[in-house]
């Protein structure tokens, strides 16, 4: 059996709606961000798998583009959480209301 553009796009559904559910269900900051990055990896799988299906390289250059966003937003997350964490002594969403002292 070979592995079709379906089974790729069904895949990139589940990972997306994984991810979904724990940014929607979790209060962790840090499970919401791993969320994210999940969701933003089932993104690069359907870029790639379109790219293979259609014969170009242009979802090759999307998913460097999408990486390095999500690079960016982990480096500025991975910050804002550090520095939540020295003032309000929690990464739990529910405890913390606003972001000044």
């Amino acid at each position: 059996m070979m592995i079709t553009l379906t089974h790729y796009l069904i895949l990139a559904a589940v990972l997306f709606c994984i991810g979904v559910f724990g940014v929607v269900v979790r209060r962790n900051i840090l499970i919401i961000f791993m969320s994210i990055e999940l969701m933003l990896s089932a993104v690069n799988l359907v870029f790639l798998s379109f790219s293979r299906y259609l014969g170009t390289q242009d979802g090759h250059v999307w998913v460097f583009m999408v990486l390095t966003v999500a690079a960016a937003e982990a480096a500025v997350g991975l910050g804002i959480i550090v520095a939540l964490f020295r003032n309000k002594q929690t990464i739990y969403v529910d405890e913390v209301k606003e972001l000044k002292g």
